[in-house]
């Protein structure tokens, strides 16, 4: 959330947010609120010091009975007020988490992802000399999954990989960790199971109502808990309430968990293969730093997820965001995006977002700088490695004739020194 101060202060600023990030604009009204919040609070604490001067009074006083009516007079209009106050600030609080937050001067100004901007394209796309086969296709020849059967056992949207590419895609996990944790992530497996408030705190969803993340979350019936979509929630609470100190800062970690989501915005897409479910394992880079590094740190998480890319020999481009693709609590983004054969497009494959303040904000996690002063720490958080979808570009870009597929050489210890995987026997 912002700043209610910067808000009265650049009400134009946080407008144009609401406008280009496709938001409601409700500054009018939060600036109407606070100052009648304001106003109550004053006329409350001046009410209280008159009636507690009364009651003072009172036992010293000849005739009592004025000063008594007085008191109760005056007791009563502070709770009419106090009732008023309580009821002001909870419509204030649900507004103030409904303001976006403010994009980065340089984003590219849009509605949705067809105004997105290509920075740059990164490898060769193959010329292959045969028709490259869909990952279902792989899939299927080789006996790497059986859709069918596990959604007659587990529902819609569930899969399971098995024999070579389970293998493939726990050396993925494996490597992108280890790599992580060599450029100073402290590893972090974290739990899926959360509470609806540490979500909440992660500034994904607008308002004050936590039954707004129904739609999206899996809630776990007869409990005060529900399951993540990412690691991030955690790792976005690790320090609430906390003040850190300056010199620690920049704090990475490398989260990982299994993610559950409803998908309930995504009815018919992506329902073939291995792109859209349920449940998903991630690797989730995420930072606590001080707003100047916020830059730099974001690049460098940016940079992290394109070497992993080349690391996977994978031709990929990197997307700089529209202010509306770029979600509610983010200053600026970039999409990573690999080739997918098949389909002869991008696919995203992981989001770097730099959120400034926003979610400090939520979880009060801050840090004390060196002129003692106490400030909101920056976060920042971007993809390491989602999976199974990043098998999709894997299996594609590096499939043979025969249905088997070469194994990407960083990734040829993990798999026991093969470089290929599957093919016809």
């Amino acid at each position: 959330m912002l700043d209610i101060r910067f808000i009265r202060e650049n009400p134009d600023v946080v407008k144009n947010a609401c406008r280009v990030k496709g938001f409601d604009d409700v500054v009018d009204d939060i600036i109407a609120l606070d100052v009648r919040v304001r106003e109550l609070k004053t006329l409350t604490q001046t009410k209280t010091a008159e009636k507690n001067r009364i009651t003072r009074e009172i036992p010293a006083a000849a005739d009592k009975a004025p000063l008594i009516a007085a008191s109760k007079k005056i007791g009563q209009e502070i709770a009419d007020e106090m009732a008023e106050l309580a009821d002001k600030e909870a419509v204030l609080t649900d507004l103030m988490h409904r303001v976006p937050q403010i994009p980065a001067a340089d984003a590219p100004i849009g509605l949705d992802d067809s105004d997105n901007v290509e920075v740059r394209r990164v490898g060769d796309i193959r010329t292959f000399d045969f028709t490259p086969r869909a990952q279902w296709d792989l899939l299927d020849m080789n006996g790497w999954w059986a859709p069918e059967k596990i959604a007659g056992i587990c529902g819609a949207r569930t899969y399971a990989l098995m024999g070579e590419a389970a293998e493939l895609q726990l050396a993925i996990e494996t490597y992108v960790i280890q790599k992580l944790i060599s450029k100073g992530f402290r590893f972090v497996e974290c739990p899926s199971i959360t509470k609806p408030q540490t979500i909440f705190n992660a500034g994904h969803f607008m308002g004050a109502d936590l039954s707004v993340m129904n739609d999206d979350v899996f809630m776990l019936a007869g409990t005060d808990r529900c399951l993540a979509g990412t690691a991030e929630i955690v790792l976005n609470s690790l320090h609430s309430g906390e003040v850190l100190n300056e010199r620690e800062l920049p704090i990475k970690y490398a989260g990982f968990s299994p993610c559950f989501r409803k998908e309930a915005g995504a009815a018919g897409r992506d329902t073939r293969g291995l792109v859209r479910f349920h449940q998903f394992n991630k690797v989730e880079q995420y930072v606590f730093c001080t707003p100047d590094q916020s830059d730099e740190m974001h690049e460098h998480l940016l940079n992290n997820l394109c070497e992993i890319m080349e690391d996977l020999e994978l031709p990929y481009r990197v997307i700089a965001n529209c202010t509306g693709d770029m979600g509610f609590n983010k200053v600026k983004m970039n999409d990573v995006e690999a080739w997918i054969p098949s389909e002869g497009v991008y696919r995203e494959l992981g989001s770097c977002s730099s959120v400034g303040q926003f979610q400090a904000r939520r979880t009060n996690t801050r840090y004390r700088g060196g002129d003692g002063a106490l400030h909101f720490c920056a976060t920042l958080n971007n993809t390491g490695i989602a999976v199974p979808r990043a098998l999709v570009p894997v299996l594609e870009n590096h499939q043979n004739a025969d249905g088997s597929v070469n194994i990407p050489k960083k990734l040829q210890p993990l798999m026991g020194g093969r470089t290929k995987i599957g093919g016809r026997h």
